[in-house]
């Protein structure tokens, strides 16, 4: 039995089959071997899983490394997901909004006067530096049929420059062309509702040049109104231009003020009223209009020009008033309301010699509120009695007292009389 401490070296005869003959136990010997012993812990855990095989989870860092997406039908955004099938959160939106929330309330416990004055304004639309602002009134529409009373009193306020309309009924009035609604036409006599229409429009447009042109009103001539008259209205319509008198003034065909006496605060007007249609009994067509102008005005340079009889105040003050144009500008403001019923005829063209496409004026009749009685000028001269050292416009002796706005009225002749506003 060989022992390690034996340094003799066997003959090679002596063990033939020995498979250690001849190996050298060095460092190559060492680094060449390709079994090596498993550590303890390696023994432990294999005879372990032998028993028990263990779950196959990867790690985590490799299931945050590799994503994947769970795809939906019918376009809706895709899930993230991670391997396992769950869900994944993109962040935690629960905790910026606490944050906001008890940021919020911290500022509003330290603004308690502020949201006091918040609510109280909600409430009743007043606030801490000033009283309630008034909410503006709905526009009502234009009328379809004759009204059947006047309208309801408007709390009185005093009209300036920026609220041209305060105190009137006409704050709620559709402003200028928006009045002029249009029947629906249809065929009368010998006109077809295509050549009815074209009727309607013709007095439409009409209207807009004669009553509502900021040009016309502050005293120029109406070249594109009477430019679509025929030749005889034209022709006496210019005549009343040329040689205006109390009896035959143009101011009724064209409601004009002299720039002298007053200027525009506003070139809004406001209007009510309606326009109708019948045949005329001989096979044409006759177009009722019936519409009530209001006009917002401040002093001109000479307010008192052309006031006469309704003028009141045996002392009027002097004013020195801003040009027309003058932007900004402010001062006293006064209205007048004009109404105006006309008629126009739209005569068989196979049974009268006709111009084509003009109008023919069949009937006027009009009335006037806060304006001068007896104007011969062609001009509208409204009154401004806060400029009078007696406070007041007097009354015209023997004249009727009516409501201006008042369209459930008739107009009894409508000659242009003086008549007494009971409201401007």
């Amino acid at each position: 039995m060989p022992i390690a401490e034996d340094p003799s070296q066997r003959p090679a005869g002596d063990s033939p089959d020995d498979p250690f003959d001849g190996l050298v136990l060095d460092e190559d010997f060492v680094k060449g071997a390709t079994v090596k012993e498993a550590s303890g812990r390696a023994r432990m855990l294999g005879a372990k899983w032998k028993q028990q095989p263990p779950e196959a989870v990867p790690f985590r860092h490799e299931a945050q490394r590799v994503p994947q997406i769970r795809r939906r039908r019918f376009g809706r955004r895709a899930t993230r997901v991670d391997p396992w099938g769950r869900r994944r959160r993109t962040g935690n939106w629960q905790a910026p909004l606490f944050v906001a929330l008890a940021v919020a309330l911290t500022l509003a416990a330290l603004n308690t006067g502020r949201l006091r004055d918040w609510y109280h304004h909600g409430q009743d639309g007043s606030t801490a530096d000033g009283p309630a602002v008034a909410t503006p009134l709905p526009t009502l529409p234009p009328e379809t049929a004759s009204p059947t009373a006047a309208p309801p009193a408007v709390d009185p306020d005093t009209p300036t420059v920026e609220n041209p309309w305060a105190g009137s009924p006409a704050g709620q009035w559709p402003v200028g062309a928006a009045a002029f609604a249009l029947p629906e036409p249809s065929a009368v006599g010998a006109f077809g509702a295509k050549q009815v229409g074209t009727q309607l429009e013709q007095v439409r447009t009409y209207l807009t040049y004669s009553a509502l042109d900021p040009k016309v009103i502050s005293g120029a001539r109406p070249d594109a109104a009477l430019a679509m008259l025929s030749k005889e209205d034209r022709s006496r319509a210019e005549e009343r231009l040329a040689h205006p008198t109390q009896d035959e003034s143009p101011a009724w065909d064209f409601p004009r003020f002299d720039p002298q006496s007053a200027v525009l605060a506003t070139e809004e007007v406001r209007v009510q009223g309606r326009m109708t249609f019948e045949g005329d009994g001989e096979n044409g067509v006759l177009v009722h209009t019936d519409f009530t102008f209001v006009y917002a005005l401040r002093p001109g340079p000479h307010p008192d020009k052309g006031v006469g009889a309704q003028g009141g105040g045996a002392n009027p003050v002097s004013w020195q008033a801003a040009p027309a144009d003058t932007p900004g500008a402010s001062g006293p403001v006064a209205r007048t309301i004009i109404r105006s019923a006309m008629d126009f005829r739209f005569p068989d063209p196979r049974r009268f010699r006709v111009e084509a496409g003009k109008l023919y004026l069949n009937g006027y009749k009009g009335e006037g509120g806060n304006s001068g009685c007896d104007q011969s000028d062609g001009f509208f001269h409204p009154m401004f009695p806060v400029l009078r050292n007696d406070a007041g416009a007097s009354p015209s002796a023997g004249a009727p007292t009516v409501d201006p706005y008042d369209r459930s009225r008739q107009l009894d002749g409508g000659d242009g009389q003086c008549r007494n506003s009971s409201r401007t």
